[in-house]
């Protein structure tokens, strides 16, 4: 698969050219790695890794992790909701760590349901594992060609020649790719993303709006965020943790089926951005003042313009500082963490919730074990929320 740019308007997309790869599952088992194991390690954390990938299959060495990775791929079809992780924080700020944040919450996940494997196979649940990140790249558009024949190289060094010169290398790409693959083999399964900061999920909700509007969906976003992401771009750059939301804006026509709840640090007033990009907010004071009407507003909202599915973005900086400081950019007077699962329990209720994401979390930025611990914690009880509410199983 070779992806190029194209202007359309002010966001940039991706056309998809023919892919040298005729079957879908050879290219995903590819371009994806094992659960755990998007991050490079050689020496330090491999063993820790391992040991996560042998938990998460159930498996006891690493060959055996490789081929229930390639089992899983070939499950797909017969998924209802899968788990992807995309640890990459090269599209955030200046405070790094959330490229760790996957592989803390599969860790605190096995440690809050031991028996995670077998309960997920009973929910129709696949966990497709992580898209491969080289902490220096972000997106293909970025890079020179003599850059990505080098990296292309470096990733798909067993892949044909021929082959390797279509790969997507950088995260967001890659993980852009993989999702237009999965979604044309289970076009209605719902994905759930771990990252990585939240530009990682662009590309997520980008495949998901075309594989949902081909089916004549009219899919909202909502977002439970202390920052707008509302940027056209940022220091130059197109697609980071700043921008990921106008660009998914402008991909739903700026007609308010972008719902941002929780905001609370911003240069500009809700009536800024309400007004000029078409965004609807509901702001962190308004919603802590009175809860239960903010939900009703939130459901309400959706119902106005007509959604009749959701993706639920969850970056763990909506929440107050209080509950959630591993993170790179935590605030304080945030949401409580009742009113946020209150908010997927809702979509859930009405059968609107199609995919989500728990992004941001970052566990070397917290103050102490105890702060990195209560943010973990929290971002597990969040993922099993989202996917009880996805799936109508409990987790």
């Amino acid at each position: 698969m070779r992806t190029r740019p194209a202007r359309r308007g002010r966001a940039c997309h991706v056309e998809v050219v023919p892919s040298v790869l005729v079957d879908p599952k050879e290219e995903l088992r590819t371009i994806l790695r094992p659960a755990g194991a998007g991050l490079y390690l050689v020496s330090t954390g491999k063993r820790e890794q391992l040991a996560l990938q042998q938990r998460l299959y159930g498996v006891a060495d690493e060959s055996a992790v490789t081929a229930a990775f390639e089992a899983t791929i070939d499950r797909i079809e017969q998924a209802r909701a899968f788990v992807i992780g995309i640890p990459s924080d090269v599209g955030a700020g200046f405070r790094r760590g959330a490229n760790l944040g996957p592989q803390a919450i599969r860790e605190g996940l096995l440690e809050a349901v031991p028996a995670f494997t077998e309960k997920a196979r009973e929910i129709g649940l696949v966990d497709l594992g992580d898209v491969f990140v080289v902490p220096q790249l972000l997106h293909d558009t970025m890079l020179s060609e003599a850059q990505l024949e080098r990296s292309r190289r470096a990733i798909y060094p067993n892949v044909a020649s021929h082959v390797r010169a279509t790969l997507p290398v950088s995260p967001l790409s890659i993980a852009e790719r993989a999702m237009h693959l999965v979604f044309s083999l289970a076009p209605t399964v719902a994905p759930i993303a771990l990252g990585g900061d939240h530009s990682t999920a662009y590309p997520v909700v980008k495949e998901l709006l075309a594989a949902r509007t081909k089916r004549g969906d009219r899919l909202a976003v909502v977002q439970s965020d202390a920052h707008t992401d509302l940027l056209a771009e940022r220091l130059g750059v197109e697609h980071c943790f700043a921008t990921w939301s106008f660009h998914i804006n402008d991909a739903l026509g700026r007609d308010g089926r972008l719902v941002q709840v929780g905001i609370r640090a911003s240069r500009f007033d809700r009536g800024h951005w309400e007004t000029s990009l078409g965004a609807r907010q509901l702001w962190a004071d308004e919603c802590n003042r009175d809860e239960e009407a903010a939900l009703a507003e939130v459901m309400s909202h959706l119902e106005r313009v007509g959604a009749n599915s959701v993706y639920f973005s969850n970056d763990i900086d909506g929440t107050d500082e209080a509950f959630a400081s591993a993170t790179g950019t935590p605030e304080p007077f945030g949401l409580r963490p009742d009113f946020v699962v209150a908010l997927i329990r809702a979509l859930g209720q009405k059968s609107l919730l199609v995919g989500g994401d728990v992004m941001e979390v970052a566990p070397p930025l917290g103050e102490d074990a105890s702060a990195r611990k209560t943010t973990v914690d929290l971002a597990v009880r969040y993922l099993r929320e989202t996917l009880t509410a996805v799936l109508g199983a409990p987790l």
